[in-house]
């Protein structure tokens, strides 16, 4: 099943019948093992009269822009954890990677999972867009060298410690965070929210207003993650921008938790300050 719905979210930009049908049988199995139960089969099912009715509307309006509202509304529930009737398969829990690294626990999210197919329904152009390169190539170079610049700053901030892992999880870690965390939260924060605070108040302002947001919901782990999840949320949010796709910002969001999981404490330090 989760096999099945990694595949629908990876042809989601490119194959949309196949995406769908993908999702459909993933739904089936998921009713099936009770991954997914009735009260979530409700929620979905008015979901997707929701965004049923959006991807159909021709012209926006008062009408148009409440059923927005309400998929966003449900994308951050889905985000959070908030929909009742989704049993998450936990992978591991409360494991240390390393002796210096925070113990972590992490799932494959079905209702995570779901978040670009609701956001789809409001906005077609949440994956794909028009791309606002940079004057020069090198610029993507020297985006790719802060991942591991940033990571080395935390270090030194007493947010990290350099600490080598090889877990025996590592591919299902891959699996879970690539399809059912990057991509969902890059089409929240890069593909609806960044697209459309760029389309009312420009690409600058909307970058800088996403990655904040994006390093607010990083509170639980305290101010210095929100500080270091705000920064990469600018890495982010130019990969998106200068790419206009949201597998791009996915790709590279998926790469910097991969760095920090191999060569530094993850999910942070035991010992950091405050």
């Amino acid at each position: 099943m989760w096999y099945c719905l990694a595949a629908s979210l990876f042809f989601l930009p490119f194959y949309r019948r196949v995406s769908l049908t993908l999702l459909a049988v993933s739904l089936i199995v998921g009713v099936s093992n009770h991954t997914v139960q009735l009260p979530a089969l409700g929620a979905l099912a008015a979901m997707g009269a929701v965004a049923f009715f959006c991807y159909r509307q021709q012209a926006r309006n008062a009408l148009g822009a409440v059923g927005e509202a309400l998929l966003l509304l449900s994308a951050v529930a889905l985000m959070l954890h908030l929909v009742p009737g989704f049993n998450n398969l936990r992978i591991v829990s409360g494991v240390q990677v390393g002796p210096e690294s925070a113990p972590f626990t992490f799932y494959y999210n079905f209702d995570k999972a779901l978040i670009p197919f609701v956001l789809l329904g409001c906005l077609p152009t949440l994956l794909k867009r028009p791309a606002a390169p940079p004057a020069n190539r090198l610029w993507w170079l020297v985006l790719l060298l802060s991942m591991p610049t940033l990571l080395l700053i935390a270090t030194l901030a007493g947010g990290l410690r350099v600490e080598l892992h090889q877990p025996a999880w590592l591919g299902a870690f891959m699996l879970a965070n690539l399809f059912f965390v990057s991509l969902a939260e890059e089409a929240l924060f890069r593909g609806y929210v960044q697209q459309r605070l760029s389309q009312r108040l420009g690409n600058v302002w909307a970058l800088l207003i996403t990655a904040v947001l994006f390093g607010l919901v990083h509170y639980p782990g305290g101010p210095m993650l929100v500080f270091f999840a705000a920064l990469t949320g600018v890495i982010y949010g130019l990969a998106w921008l200068w790419s206009g796709r949201v597998w791009v910002s996915t790709l590279v969001h998926f790469a910097f938790n991969l760095l920090q999981l191999l060569f530094f404490t993850y999910p942070f330090w035991l010992h950091q300050p405050g």
